[in-house]
């Protein structure tokens, strides 16, 4: 009976063992203010992309939690996560200082962060956040295909091309400042593109699109693509967001 009962203890202890060994992602989808005090635009494929990053956990093997409240931003909330996802965030990310204190000392204590297409026209008043995230919105060019170039195929987000290019359709974005200190893993030229004239005259002749960086203690990854609710079906999308997730996560296998 002692026997017994030591074996399901310890069967039981090796569970929870494997359980908290899981990391959790906070999928967080506000879409706040303009800094007029407007409603700004909020895409229409945040549920598809919550269901998607919610499978994409099934499958690689981490949890998934979902917020649109700036509130869950306290240290306490924040410690149960691996990483936080900006999932198609948009504005105002924060109603209060204490609130952005808690996410940058979550990202300072080793915390990861992914931001995923229109994530960088969040907080566009906030320094800090461009650093992290590796550019603030500035404009986009009509969505329509265009050919991507794949800087670096050593990363989880790029390691599984077969090619040198890939070819997509989506908003092509750009940031107000190119991205500084960083790893791009994709770019493309942005000027041949339809409804783009002069406005990329300035821009290089490759656009960073996808890229990483160890950023005061933690880890960032951002993808400019994800426009349509299609493209959180797309194999090649999916696995490019998976790698992006599970090296925030410092996830065995997803190192660089």
């Amino acid at each position: 009976m002692r026997t017994i009962l030591c074996t399901l203890l310890l069967a039981a202890f090796a569970i929870s063992a494997h359980t908290a060994d899981v990391p959790t992602v906070l999928i967080y989808t506000h879409n706040g203010l303009t800094a007029d005090g407007k409603k700004g635009y909020v895409h229409d494929n945040i549920a598809t992309c919550v269901k998607a990053i919610e499978k994409l956990g099934a499958e690689y093997g981490f949890k998934t939690a979902v917020s649109d409240e700036p509130s869950i931003f306290t240290e306490s909330s924040l410690k149960k996560y691996g990483a936080i996802i900006f999932a198609n965030s948009n504005n105002k990310a924060f109603d209060t200082e204490e609130q952005r204190k808690a996410f940058q000392d979550f990202i300072h204590h080793g915390g990861g962060f992914v931001g995923i297409h229109s994530a960088t026209g969040s907080e566009r008043n906030w320094p800090w956040f461009w650093k992290l995230i590796g550019g603030s919105f500035a404009w986009h060019a009509p969505l329509q295909k265009f050919t991507i170039q794949i800087v670096d195929t050593n990363h989880p987000a790029s390691s599984f091309f077969a090619g040198k290019t890939w070819d997509w359709e989506d908003e092509f974005y750009t940031v107000k400042e190119q991205p500084k200190d960083v790893h791009v893993l994709l770019a493309g030229n942005i000027k041949p593109l339809k409804g783009v004239g002069e406005k990329a005259a300035s821009l290089p002749d490759l656009v960073p699109l996808a890229w990483y960086h160890e950023f005061e203690g933690g880890r960032s990854f951002y993808t400019s693509l994800g426009h349509k609710k299609e493209y959180y079906s797309d194999p090649t999308y999916l696995k490019h967001l998976a790698g992006g997730i599970r090296w925030a996560l410092k996830m065995d296998g997803a190192g660089h």
